[in-house]
């Protein structure tokens, strides 16, 4: 009845117009593309969910254990998400070793919080959050740097990748501080992944403080599921 909108338009006998929410599902459909695109998933995640992840696909015992951890602190903290939102509560997943699986875990997290809650998330990458910026100094690009901060401060829940992989600078600390400080004073819920534990993290306390207090620490297994998985499929062995 709607032919895609969303929408269908009645008159009433005084000749006013009005709308009502068309019943097959086209206009909710409409905001879940828009969640999906606004939340910029990669390519190679975007369809990757909480079952895939395995704690199988860690060769170690201790590693075995210590993703089963996550895992139930995962579910826990699903379990309680509008508290956890209400306190504006995240996760940082740090590990020292590449391809350990912090990435893929926050990936499925946002796509759960998408596609299962209804939430509104954007994922984006720390170079890629800087980079952005730095475009927008360019005068041919018709963003502003308010614009692209606003975004990233205001975001239901945002989930920055590869946080401290980007050169720690003066001017980077103060960008990352605009977003951090402001997302805690609205107890916005932020997800973290690094290569670094926040005691090693270069930027001041008044970020790392502020993460800490909104953010369930998180140590993955200090091993790479990348190479594991390769040396598996090399072998013929995965399914």
């Amino acid at each position: 009845m709607c032919n895609g909108d969303g929408w269908i338009f009645y008159r009433d006998e005084n000749g006013y117009e009005y709308a009502k929410e068309c019943e097959c599902g086209a206009r909710a459909r409409q905001i879940q593309e828009n969640k999906l695109r606004f939340a910029a998933i990669p390519e190679t995640y975007k369809d990757v969910t909480l079952k895939d992840m395995r704690f199988s696909c860690y060769e170690k015992p201790e590693s075995k254990t210590t993703f089963k951890a996550i895992a139930e602190l995962v579910k826990w903290y699903l379990d309680y998400l509008e508290e956890n939102i209400e306190h504006g509560k995240g996760i940082y997943f740090w590990s020292s070793t590449k391809g350990s699986g912090k990435t893929m875990l926050a990936a499925a997290i946002a796509n759960e919080l998408i596609n299962k809650y209804r939430k509104t998330v954007k994922f984006a990458t720390s170079l890629d959050i800087l980079d952005e910026i730095r475009a927008t100094y360019d005068q041919k690009s018709g963003d502003s740097e308010s614009k692209l901060l606003n975004d990233l401060v205001t975001a239901e829940i945002l989930v920055i990748d590869d946080f401290g992989t980007e050169r720690a600078s003066e001017w980077a600390g103060e960008k990352f501080y605009q977003i951090v400080n402001k997302r805690y004073i609205n107890k916005k819920v932020t997800f973290y992944t690094s290569n670094y534990d926040l005691k090693t993290l270069k930027y001041d306390d008044r970020i790392t403080n502020r993460m800490k207090e909104r953010n369930y620490l998180a140590h993955f297994p200090e091993e790479s599921v990348r190479e594991f998985i390769a040396r598996q499929e090399n072998r013929g062995q995965v399914t």
